[in-house]
């Protein structure tokens, strides 16, 4: 990182390895850090995060932002499921929660900078901001990053960008940090074992209603449990029996329905997106060649972005992609630059 003098730097430090070498790197560049733990829900906060700030020397507190996680994340997760779709709520989380929350906080402190321990870089060119991969792709969180605003971005520091994870752990082993070793965090942090059905059955108004499986040709093949309970391209825990291994291929809202077919039936070459978010380009007004991601864990494959007059995109990819997936973020790329992103429709 480059030397800086008199910035101040507001740092999200969750106690994790990630945030607290970047607490550490940006101290060492010269940066004032003051580190921050956001209060999101009722699991109970880490104590590594004060430990750390204690060992660095740098000011530390927590802010509440129950209430806003529970509006902008839990509902919405709450809401994707009983309508069918698979929620993503990291991106919402990173854009409404954690950027926001974090530039709020620190206008009000009058602090320059925030920072986050993401995988994931920000270059300038002329008046735009890009977003970009982190130079350690298996760590690469640039894909849930795609929301960011360019304000968001433009107050923004990734220390980690250019490093891989194992330099961030052997810093911190370096520098004598006891969460060098700490495990990567779980995928929903507000769900503690992690079991998505227990918490809707648990913080959901809508309870589970039966309906029916069909196949794809519309035959009724048996009952399911409610649609909350499934995911375009599950095929465990369908609780039905069948000659051949069955797939859940779609799932309708309207009529209670879920839809099991093969696994070639889980492929399709086209996808609609929504709620787009654009960050290397200010709009699509023509059609572009792109790489797609339609998942966290998907590779990307090229595909064809063509805008539709109500504002969505039309994805066209040159092969066929499984379980494409309602609800969960597609993420455009040039090369290793982020184009943009939106909702599967």
């Amino acid at each position: 990182m480059e030397k800086v003098k008199n910035k101040k730097v507001l740092l999200g430090l969750s106690g994790g390895v990630d945030s607290s070498v970047s607490a550490y790197l940006l101290s060492k560049s010269g940066y004032d850090v003051i580190g921050v733990t956001l209060k999101l829900h009722q699991i109970e906060i880490s104590q590594d995060a004060s430990k750390v700030a204690d060992k660095l020397g740098i000011p530390y507190q927590i802010i509440n932002m129950e209430a806003d996680f529970k509006k902008y994340v839990i509902d919405y997760f709450i809401q994707e499921y009983n309508s069918a779709r698979t929620p993503n709520p990291c991106t919402i989380c990173n854009r409404y929660i954690k950027f926001e929350g974090l530039i709020e906080k620190a206008k009000e402190l009058h602090i320059d900078f925030v920072a986050t321990g993401h995988y994931a870089n920000i270059e300038k060119i002329d008046s735009k901001y890009l977003l970009k991969k982190a130079k350690d792709l298996t760590k690469d969180q640039s894909y849930f990053l795609y929301n960011l605003t360019q304000e968001q971005l433009s107050k923004t520091i990734f220390p980690l960008g250019n490093l891989t994870k194992k330099e961030v752990r052997d810093i911190a082993q370096k520098i004598g940090l006891k969460v060098a070793t700490k495990p990567d965090s779980q995928e929903i942090c507000f769900i503690k074992d992690n079991n998505y059905k227990n918490f809707l059955a648990k913080n959901s108004r809508n309870k589970p209603v039966p309906g029916e499986f069909i196949s794809t040709d519309g035959e009724v093949i048996g009952e399911h449990k409610g649609i909350s309970n499934y995911t375009i391209g599950q095929r465990r825990a369908l609780g039905i029996v069948t000659g051949s291994p069955m797939f859940v291929v779609d799932i309708i809202k309207e009529t209670n329905q879920i839809v099991l077919g093969n696994e070639s039936e889980l492929l399709s070459k086209e996808l609609i997106a929504k709620k787009l978010n654009w960050i290397s380009i200010d709009t699509l007004d023509k059609e572009i060649n792109a790489n797609v991601k339609i998942r966290y864990r998907a590779k990307e494959s090229n595909a064809k972005l063509i805008p539709l007059d109500n504002g969505d995109v039309k994805i066209v990819f040159e092969t066929p992609q499984r379980a494409i997936t309602k609800g969960q973020s597609v993420v455009f790329y040039d090369k290793d630059v982020v184009i943009g992103g939106g909702i599967i429709s």
